[in-house]
């Protein structure tokens, strides 16, 4: 999960502040969409540091999982992927160099209330892979969530069900 992120026209190789060629959305992405039995935070503690949204998120992705669906895909293009461990759903999208916006159903969640915290590309991720923004809102199964995807981006949810409802 590199938090030192640049879109392409940006991206170079410097060997004492590396970064990736993706968003940092994307990055939180990848924690759900590639299985590891072994999770690890990759870059300098001190860049997690200062982007707890996203440290929080990735500390809190499981790395073994009881269900597993493809939601949205077509190889070498994007992938949207929606995981279970217990009554909590982490859901991943990521794209190549196309920009892309999605409409994703829930209807694979359990009836009941959700919330949902988001991490997706900001307005300016195009140009500035940096730019992400966290949301959250209330769901449930009937509902759909929009997403928009930078070139080179990405989109990490985690759904946990309200007690109670």
């Amino acid at each position: 999960g590199a938090m030192i992120n640049a879109q392409p026209d940006h991206f170079r190789v410097i060997f004492n502040r590396p970064m990736s060629m993706t968003t940092r959305a994307q990055q939180a992405a990848i924690y759900v969409i590639y299985e590891s039995p072994l999770q690890m935070m990759a870059d300098n503690p001190s860049n997690y540091l200062k982007e707890l949204e996203c440290a929080k998120f990735i500390a809190a992705v499981p790395s073994t999982w009881d269900d597993t669906r493809v939601l949205e895909a077509a190889l070498g293009e994007y992938l949207v992927l929606a995981r279970r461990h217990g009554n909590e759903w982490f859901l991943g999208a990521m794209t190549n160099e196309s920009a892309r916006e999605f409409t994703l159903g829930l209807a694979f969640l359990e009836a009941g209330v959700y919330d949902a915290e988001m991490i997706e590309d900001g307005i300016n991720a195009d140009r500035y892979a940096g730019d992400y923004r966290q949301v959250t809102r209330t769901v449930s199964r009937g509902d759909s969530l929009a997403i928009r995807l930078a070139p080179g981006g990405g989109w990490a949810a985690h759904l946990k069900p309200q007690e109670g409802k």
